[in-house]
């Protein structure tokens, strides 16, 4: 019994060092304990954060969560104040592109030696290397999704449409067959960067590249006007603002009010619409965006979320339980049904098979595409010269004036250097 009583202290004064080398013990004092918790907006309906608090909070008696809904305007700037004045949340989901800038800062908590306990073997590898910063997982996977088109089919049946554009051209020509007559043949933002950002990958070129360690902005190139050419003649076929993005009106909310015919948006905005005018329950249809070449769905951006931990966190042990319970199988396979996302990892594909927005995002995510994986990419948007670009272009400037312009503030956030002319 001695032997038996020696090996548990041993075992518990191990787990005690491996908690402390992890920077992972719990907080002390009597007083009552509070996770907080930063979620972005949209990227989970309310009811379902509401089940996954009472779930962690019924397995951690004493302990109440509190969950805070950021906007993503403006998250860069609050998330990197939190983190370099060491007061702010314990856990924060942070799109996957940020990453590595908040990395760069300090201040994020180094879960490497985490991963296997949290089934890290099973993770899309694309999200975890999102996560993953000079070798190390500092963001956990929360889940992935790419845009796909929601179109309105009793819009597409009364026109005479069959099924969805083989290509870029039918899909221009089915655009067009749908605008008019007090309806717009798609809702597109003049500043939407992710969908410009699918149609420059399809043209084989790239937002920013790297050379020699030093990254430089790519919108000056033959690749960049070629795709900002196709997307001025989509966008003119609705009445889409030229100087604002896809938030600034919500483009679920403006898809809601009933006269557009199709966006470009993950899956899971179809729940929001049908929130907001559920008359249009039974008739959202989903397909990925067309591609240049028949067959060949367009290039999409990948996008995603991770949760990251603050190193100055209260509460270590409670954020990473609530981070495992998040990520976990359970919560996981529930939040993909509920909004089309793909789940974090391979093994809960089947989960959503069968839904037609996941389908179709699925197929698009053959040709699925990341931002530069530069440490600087959260500067560049959180002011977006991309956006300006796009702005210039549709409204009569010269684009390759503007291609040179924004090419020379990307270089600039990213810490490059002007790429010689000529």
């Amino acid at each position: 019994m001695k032997v038996l009583a020696h090996r548990r202290l041993l075992a518990l004064a191990l787990a005690g060092s491996l908690l402390g080398a992890c920077g992972l013990l719990p907080s002390s004092g009597d007083e009552e304990q509070v996770l907080d918790v930063w979620l972005m907006q949209y990227s989970a309906p309310d009811d379902f954060v509401d089940a996954v608090v009472r779930d962690f909070e019924s397995r951690h008696e004493g302990v109440s969560v509190r969950v805070t809904v950021q906007e993503w305007g403006g998250i860069g700037e609050k998330v990197t104040e939190v983190l370099t004045s060491g007061e702010g949340p314990d856990v924060i989901e942070v799109g996957n592109t940020q990453v590595a800038q908040y990395v760069d800062l300090g201040g994020v908590k180094d879960l490497t030696a985490q991963v296997v306990a949290l089934d890290g073997d099973d993770w899309i590898p694309g999200l975890a290397e999102a996560g993953k910063v000079y070798g190390h997982q500092y963001g956990i996977p929360y889940y992935a999704a790419n845009r796909v088109v929601i179109h309105r089919t009793d819009f597409f049946e009364e026109a005479g449409i069959t099924g969805p554009p083989a290509d870029r051209q039918e899909w221009l020509a089915v655009t067009e067959a749908l605008n008019g007559d007090g309806r717009q043949g798609i809702y597109l933002a003049g500043q939407n960067w992710y969908v410009l950002a699918g149609f420059l990958w399809d043209e084989g070129g790239d937002l920013a590249v790297e050379s020699a360690g030093r990254w430089h902005g790519a919108l000056d190139t033959d690749e960049a006007r070629a795709a900002m050419e196709f997307y001025s003649e989509l966008q003119a076929l609705g009445n889409g603002p030229k100087n604002s993005d896809e938030a600034t009106p919500n483009q679920d909310e403006v898809f809601a009010a009933g006269d557009v015919a199709q966006i470009i948006a993950p899956p899971g905005a179809a729940q929001a619409i049908i929130e907001s005018n559920p008359t249009l329950e039974g008739r959202l249809g989903f397909f990925p965006v067309p591609g240049k070449e028949t067959g060949t769905p367009g290039a999409v951006f990948t996008g995603g979320s991770n949760l990251i931990i603050p190193s100055a966190t209260g509460e270590p042990v409670l954020a990473y339980e609530f981070v495992k319970l998040l990520t976990g199988d359970e919560w996981q396979t529930e939040l993909a049904r509920t909004m089309s996302y793909v789940p974090n990892r391979t093994t809960l594909t089947e989960a959503v098979e069968g839904d037609p927005g996941w389908t179709a995002m699925v197929e698009g995510a053959r040709n699925g595409h990341s931002a530069p994986r530069s440490p600087r990419w959260g500067d560049v948007e959180a002011d977006n010269p991309v956006k300006d670009f796009q702005t210039a272009v549709l409204t009569g400037a010269d684009p390759v004036q503007a291609g040179k312009e924004a090419s020379d503030a990307l270089t600039a956030l990213l810490g490059g250097y002007p790429r010689p002319s000529g």
